[in-house]
């Protein structure tokens, strides 16, 4: 083992997984002169800086620094309120300085929170100054016309001019449980909506979410490591219980105030907004089960509401980024499933087929949609882990992205930033094209890995299943059969077997300890066929299943030593680990369990119900998903294999609760284990040397356990 590969724990954990550095958060304006980014100074460097990058048609791309959070602060350390720490944790956002930003129509003035201020920069003149509001903030938004900036603080909504007069609160919280303009939990973890006001074209008014979240169950996340903190309440919907109620309102700058009617018994998932010049306000409701849901245009005026379309479906209807939204000739823009594919649908016609599987709108132009898309069901090639940036419209589809990669992009202005990564390099390349020819790069200040992953992209068994395989560095055929490390997440919205660089660098680092390592994406997961994804519901046991497939399949073709395989994960791969050992020991021997879903009753709503349906109605089906019941492990095969549980226990998302009980039935059952408390962590473990030993102890404990130990 050399020295230069024991570096990479460290390094990884310093560098936030080599994502610090990297610019990030595009936005072009319309008039096609600058682009604006957010980027820390270093790979190490945590905070975050605003920067332009102009592209004056007569000079030389530059980048320039609009807002420096160590200039604006003086030196003082960040302050953060606890609802942005909850902000940034259900974003996983693990950086600081300058999170997020955003801008008016013109793309002349940002706004953003830092410690708790409101600041606003003038993005052509590069000045940036603090505007006199009461705090902490939260989400400060321009109007588009650039005059005012609205925002969030103690749960009221309020508007200050850009200049920092007349500022007022519109709506007040009434009482405690109420807030005006924020996400409530399950919007902000489940629907990847974390907005909860939007701003009028003509910039007179606004719509804003009203959440009361009284009926929600309250939990209490305690630090066991100081107990004379008091714990944090927590409002948690978890499956089968109440949800907060969501209202929406169009207030005016005048001070109106008029609420939005729709059928909220029926549809109370506020799931997406939408309001632009090209049509009236349109929002996207679900109903509680998901199996359907309604467009609606809103009338400003009365707050009543038409509706635009209808979609049903017997399993699930899923959400997607960019959409609902109107084209500019008024049709409305949507992703559905239709004849077994995921397409782009522009009025009732829809413009791709099963060659593709939509992923995601990107922009809607004058006479094309932008789209990010993987290969469908009846795909020329399988392109695995790849998505790419595609142009489409009534004459036919497009391909922006050129080479096997992961391709992402930000367009306006005749001008496109294409966001590109791939196997063969490390982080991302990010190329500023005007009229599809490449006129600048955006630098990455990120540092490059002390290992490069040595990916096979294949399919496995008779599903095809999606797979990558890591041999160690310097392994030769000589060297034989190796034990075996199963690395999912393998569950629904996280695709693990992509074809880029850095996601692979911890799997080939466990890989140089000695392992071949092996990542399956089976069912349930993105990116091949709504039937694909949908094959899990009432059965997430069919990804274990999977896993089980893949592990045997590639050792026809492998190194693979089947006597000694072991699987590790995180949340739902933690969940998936676990649920290995316990039912099937006879495929895996040791299982490192990370922040698992033990008991499918302990996680929310929108996830989990979409999955199992009703824990009221369906009991049966949560204690065959569950790892435990309220008597003991759940269909636990009678071998026992050695399991390493770890868990943050300021978790609010999986909380701690999953791993002690899953701990508790594994004690009666008489099966040792281990269990790794972290003290302070969440969901996601920034901190330096947490980060670092947790990978350490985790090879130790998987060599002790395979009998690899020196």
């Amino acid at each position: 083992m050399t020295l230069q590969k024991l570096s990479f724990p460290r390094q990884h954990a310093r560098t936030q997984r080599f994502t610090l550095g990297a610019p990030r958060a595009f936005t072009v304006s319309p008039d096609g002169e600058r682009v604006i980014f957010l980027r820390s100074a270093s790979g190490t460097d945590r905070s975050n800086k605003l920067w332009v990058l102009d592209l004056a048609a007569d000079g030389t791309p530059s980048e320039r620094i609009v807002a420096d959070p160590g200039t604006l602060l003086g030196g003082s350390a960040e302050k953060l309120s606890a609802q942005e720490r909850a902000r940034r944790e259900r974003s996983r956002e693990g950086s600081s300085g300058i999170v997020g930003y955003a801008v008016d129509s013109a793309a002349e003035l940002a706004a953003f929170a830092l410690s708790g201020k409101v600041y606003v920069a003038e993005l052509r003149a590069g000045s940036t100054r603090a505007l006199p509001v009461p705090g902490p903030v939260l989400d400060p938004r321009p109007s588009p016309d650039g005059r005012h900036v609205a925002y969030v603080s103690k749960g009221a909504l309020r508007v200050v001019g850009a200049e920092g007069d007349g500022d007022r609160a519109l709506a007040e919280p009434e009482d405690a449980h109420i807030s005006y303009g924020l996400a409530e939990f399950i919007a902000a973890e489940e629907m990847q909506r974390s907005r909860g006001f939007w701003w009028s074209p003509e910039s007179d008014r606004l719509l804003v979410a009203r959440v009361d979240d009284s009926t929600v169950k309250r939990w209490w996340i305690a630090d066991p490591a100081h107990p004379d903190r008091k714990p944090a309440e927590v409002a948690y919907p978890a499956a089968g219980t109440p949800n907060a109620d969501v209202r929406l309102l169009v207030l005016g700058l005048d001070g109106t105030r008029t609420e939005v009617v729709w059928d909220r018994s029926r549809y109370p998932y506020l799931a997406q907004v939408h309001w632009s010049s090209q049509g009236a306000p349109l929002i996207l409701v679900q109903a509680r089960d998901q199996r359907s849901q309604l467009f609606l245009a809103v009338d400003p005026e009365s707050g009543t509401t038409r509706t635009v379309h209808v979609d049903e479906d017997p399993v699930w209807l899923d959400l997607f980024a960019g959409v609902p939204a109107w084209a500019p000739d008024g049709r409305l823009v949507r992703i559905v499933d239709e004849g077994g594919a995921r397409v782009l649908s522009v009025g009732d016609r829809p413009l791709t087929g099963a060659q593709l599987q939509i992923l995601a709108v990107l922009d809607i132009g004058e006479s094309d949609v932008l789209v990010t898309a993987s290969a469908g069901e009846e795909a020329a090639e399988p392109e695995i882990g790849e998505s790419h940036v595609y142009r489409v419209n009534e004459l036919g589809v497009e391909r922006v992205s050129e080479g096997a990669g992961v391709h992402s992009a930000v367009r306006a202005g005749g001008v496109t930033v294409l966001v590109s990564t791939s196997l063969e390099r490390p982080g991302a390349a990010v190329r500023v094209l005007r009229d599809g020819k490449q006129i600048a790069t955006v630098a990455t200040c990120a540092e490059e890995p002390v290992l490069s992953p040595r990916v096979q992209l294949t399919e496995g068994g008779a599903h095809r299943i999606p797979c990558a395989v890591l041999l160690p560095t310097d392994y030769q055929e000589s060297d034989g059969p190796l034990p075996v490390l199963m690395d999912p997440y393998g569950g629904p919205h996280g695709r693990r077997v992509v074809a880029a660089h850095n996601p692979h660098l911890t799997s080939q680092w466990f890989a140089d300890q000695g392992f071949a390592v092996v990542v399956a994406d089976g069912r349930g997961s993105p990116g091949r066929s709504p039937a694909w994804e949908k094959a899990i519901r009432d059965n997430l046991v069919l990804t274990l299943d999977d896993q089980v497939e893949a592990v045997h399949a590639l050792a026809e073709r492998f190194p693979l030593d089947l006597s000694k395989v072991a699987i590790r994960g995180w949340s739902y791969g933690g969940y998936l680990a676990g649920m290995a050992v316990l039912r099937r020991p006879d495929v895996f021997h040791a299982a490192v369990v990370g922040a698992p879903v033990t008991d499918q009753r302990l996680y929310d709503t929108h996830y989990t119900e979409r999955y199992l349906g009703d824990p009221t109605t369906q009991p049966e089906v949560y204690a065959y998903n569950s790892l435990l019941t309220d008597e003991g492990l759940s269909e636990a095969a009678d071998q026992v294999r050695p399991m390493m549980i770890i868990h943050g226990l300021a978790d609010d998302n999986v909380v701690v609760a999953h791993s002690l009980r899953l701990s508790s039935a594994l004690l009666s059952a008489g099966r040792p284990h281990e269990v790794l408390p972290l003290s302070g962590v969440t969901h996601m473990t920034p901190q330096e040397q947490v980060a670092e030993n947790l990978l350490l102890l985790q090879v130790d404990f998987l060599k002790r356990s395979l009998g690899l130990s020196e």
